[in-house]
């Protein structure tokens, strides 16, 4: 039997609703959208549009792997971020909107026409430094990931945004063998959750997002404290940094930052209102060496 498109979006709210996904609504208007090759104006304009074969086969497809929990992102091999949008694979993790809040801030660190460098550890798809360098065409960029699935990622985005000169992507441990006082700006999203914890995750992320990208340790803090000292080493005298946090880390890596010599120390909340990056930034009056 055919359906149009106003039925195939009843129809895929329906079946996620009935297996629990949650965001059924959102869901599968997306995902009607994307097998179908339309707009939310098409759903709205012309809801009795009739979906061929191959649409319908597609969208069953589609909704079949969702039941499975599979992220949306992963089924269309897309996420918007920001103003942009990028590819994303099982490779990296699924960029976020509390991560904006690292773009936000830093674009208001740096005003445009301003040159800066800037480097992302843990670049993962390139979101947070593309992001900030789509907006920013004076500044440029390294990003360094212990992935190189991970950097393959970063690299089509990074060229399909018409950003590959203002960028470079490394293979490497952190900061391990970069110049110190080189950066204007450190951002990161490191993994940051506690290992015990992962297993109680939604399926989205548990099995679908790569166990490197989240597993933060013990107590989820083993990035921060490699990364705390590391990070003011590569900063410039009054160079910033933006390191996306766990809702509860709030003092603990406040606490690591001061106490690896960072000033002007604060936490910024997301648009939940939790506490998600700490800033900080190197004292303009300390000299390398």
């Amino acid at each position: 039997m055919s359906r149009n498109l106003l039925q195939a979006w009843q129809s895929a709210r329906a079946r996620l609703e009935a297996a629990g996904v949650p965001g059924p609504v959102i869901d599968a208007r997306v995902l009607v959208e994307a097998a179908c090759g339309v707009t939310r104006a098409d759903i709205v304009s012309d809801p009795y549009r009739e979906l061929d074969l191959e649409q319908t086969a597609r969208l069953d497809e589609y909704l079949a792997r969702r039941i499975q929990r599979e992220p949306v992102s992963h089924i269309l091999g897309r996420r918007g971020f920001w103003n942009i949008m990028l590819g994303v694979t099982p490779h990296v993790l699924t960029p976020r909107p509390e991560s904006e809040v690292i773009v936000d801030h830093a674009l208001r660190l740096f005003p445009e026409g301003r040159p800066f460098r800037i480097l992302d550890l843990g670049v993962g798809s390139g979101a947070i430094l593309l992001a900030i360098l789509a907006e920013r065409p004076a500044a440029r960029g390294l990003g360094v990931d212990v992935s190189e699935d991970a950097l393959a990622v970063a690299r089509d985005n990074a060229a399909s945004l018409g950003l590959s000169g203002q960028v470079a992507l490394l293979r490497g441990d952190w900061t391990a063998g970069l110049a110190e006082a080189d950066f204007d700006l450190v951002v990161s999203n490191p993994p940051y959750i506690a290992t015990p914890v992962i297993e109680t995750l939604d399926p989205e992320v548990r099995v679908y997002e790569p166990r490197l990208a989240l597993d933060g340790g013990p107590d989820g803090l083993d990035a921060y404290r490699r990364l705390a000292p590391e990070i003011l080493r590569v900063l410039r005298p009054g160079g910033r940094f933006l390191v996306e946090i766990g809702y509860d880390q709030k003092a603990a890596v406040e606490d690591l930052f001061r106490q690896a010599g960072a000033v002007e120390v604060e936490t910024l909340p997301d648009l939940s209102t939790h506490d998600r990056v700490v800033a900080g930034m190197k004292n303009p009056l300390e000299t390398a060496g």
